[in-house]
């Protein structure tokens, strides 16, 4: 074994009364049904968490494929400032596949974890309880081999017994383990008691003071979030977390709430996270962006009405003093009123600069220009261009980018009171031309049954859904389409002034994606 390069700080008490932020976009935000993300998307977030300053960024589950190994490496390699870890199974085959993947990280973490409560242990595992502590050290103690940095999860902790917790706790931070993760796997938990675990752990485990202890929360019960904010008070010390939710089933804790609750309420919490909160908003989009998940209007701190006042008596006292309605600055999350200044006539100079700014950079002038002449394309059909359009410009140039063998190359419709609508494809498949012709409930319909025409995915439709990006009638429509194809699920976004182009771009890149992907697994080998 390649031991990977020490961390510089292996020590917990080095930061006091910090909160570590542990992102797990990339790994549990991706077991999202249709949340998949190419290498290339797992690294523009990536480096978003890093620019956000993310503690700790889970880059994904390296066994699950050679693509999530491949994204985990490329992650390893791309981000310098965070610490990059990766998630396996307490086996030796996982973990030395994981430690492969971050051998070139500047700080790597090992992410292992075996089931804990009685019912994994008996139906999934069949395992007795003394193996599975047997198991744990092993596994941690190989992990050490690669680096000192190793995290243990006790994987549905929030339905383990507590003495049975304590004993495999103590023996995995005695073989060397330095952040315990307790998650409530399930969401099965709420906030009393899942404090109560806490408490109870560093109160009992003798050698507790010797690793940070962490939560994982999920939210089926819509408590995540208020989970690990009652962990945070009991005395954790690290909360993991995605951008928007994402997750598995009804999703994780959101980041934006965990960092923006600590943040607000210090008399409470008397801990902080060192997040730069101003990129909370612009991560927030370019996530939703990638995984064509929307944020809902009402959701906090990201949501497009999460700083809006509609009641003439909230708006009369904002605007005598803002805070008698508003606990938050929204500029310090990230939202602006900023109006982008390019247009038709703008120079390639200004739209690289203002690119850059959004933290969006080009590896070679032929990148540049690509994207400029999109956005001179996007110039000529809106009279203004907003941050969120150049966002979704990029996005989109990464989709078509990741879907080489299937783009739109023509769309004609015919939509008309009283007549059947109709509508014209061609598609380019592998450099050819492909026509077909279609009739349908309405014009998206009826091009989205030319496409299958010519592509014969024999997928069936999951979710069809659309979002103006921006306000004005001229706004950009962004739609997002969930596929499902022999169990596999995958979404496809597409972006256009014109909504039923755009409906077409979504459908072609989520057929296009179950074509390319047919053999990735799902990175659901087990779950934390």
């Amino acid at each position: 074994m390649s031991p990977i390069a020490p961390n510089s700080d292996p020590r917990p008490e080095a930061l006091p009364e910090k909160l570590i932020v542990f992102d797990t976009t990339l790994r549990d935000g991706e077991q999202s049904p249709g949340a998949s993300m190419t290498r290339d998307e797992k690294i523009r977030i990536a480096k978003m968490l890093e620019r956000m300053r993310v503690d700790v960024i889970e880059a994904g589950f390296p066994m699950a494929s050679p693509g999530d190994f491949e994204s985990v490496q490329a992650v390893a390699r791309a981000v310098r400032e965070s610490t990059v870890a990766g998630l396996c199974r307490a086996t030796a085959a996982d973990i030395d596949r994981c430690g492969e993947a971050l051998k070139d990280a500047a700080q790597a973490r090992i992410h292992t974890f075996i089931a804990t409560s009685p019912i994994h242990m008996k139906m999934k595992l069949r395992m007795e309880p003394d193996a599975v502590i047997e198991a744990a050290v092993a596994a941690v103690q190989r992990a050490r081999q690669w680096t000192d940095d190793v995290e243990f999860s006790a994987e549905d902790a929030g339905r383990s017994e507590i003495d049975f917790l304590c004993r495999i706790v103590e023996a995995v931070i005695d073989a060397g383990a330095r952040t315990i993760n307790i998650p409530d796997t399930v969401g099965y938990n709420v906030p009393q008691q899942f404090a109560e675990t806490i408490r109870a752990l560093r109160a009992r485990v003798p050698n507790a003071g010797r690793a940070v202890f962490s939560v994982h929360c999920h939210n089926d019960l819509g408590l995540a979030v208020a989970n690990s904010l009652a962990a945070v008070l009991a005395g954790a010390r690290q909360v993991e977390c995605t951008i928007n939710g994402l997750g598995e089933r009804a999703g994780n804790a959101a980041l934006e709430e965990i960092v923006m609750a600590v943040r607000t309420r210090q008399d409470v919490f008397g801990c902080d996270t060192r997040i730069d909160t101003t990129q909370i908003v612009p991560a927030s989009r370019l996530v939703s962006g990638i995984t064509g998940f929307p944020v809902q209007p009402n959701k906090a701190i990201v949501g497009a009405n999460a700083f809006a006042h509609e009641s003439g008596i909230h708006q009369d006292g904002v605007l005598k003093h803002r805070e008698t309605y508003e606990i938050m600055r929204a500029e310090d999350v990230g939202w602006t009123a900023n109006r982008m200044v390019l247009g038709k006539h703008s120079g390639r100079n200004a739209f690289r600069a203002r690119m850059e700014e959004l933290g969006f950079g080009f590896g070679s002038d032929a990148e540049l220009n690509t994207a400029f002449a999109r956005f001179k394309d996007l110039a000529d059909k809106k009279h203004e261009i907003f941050d969120e359009d150049l966002q979704a410009l990029v996005t989109e140039a990464a989709l078509e980018a990741g879907n080489e063998r299937v783009r739109l190359a023509y769309l004609r419709v015919g939509s008309e009171t009283g007549e059947i609508p109709v509508a014209e494809v061609v598609l380019s498949v592998d450099g050819s031309e492909r026509r077909a012709r279609a009739q349908g409930s309405g014009p998206v319909d009826a091009a989205f049954k030319a496409i299958e025409q010519i592509l014969e995915a024999g997928a069936e439709l999951k979710l069809y859904s659309v979002n103006a990006i921006t306000g004005g009638t001229d706004a950009q429509g962004e739609v997002t389409v969930r596929v499902e194809k022999a169990g596999r699920v995958v979404n496809g976004q597409g972006a256009d002034t014109d909504i039923v182009i755009a409906s077409a771009k979504a459908y072609v890149n989520a057929l296009g994606k179950l074509g390319a992907n047919a053999g990735r697994a799902h990175p659901q080998l087990g779950d934390v």
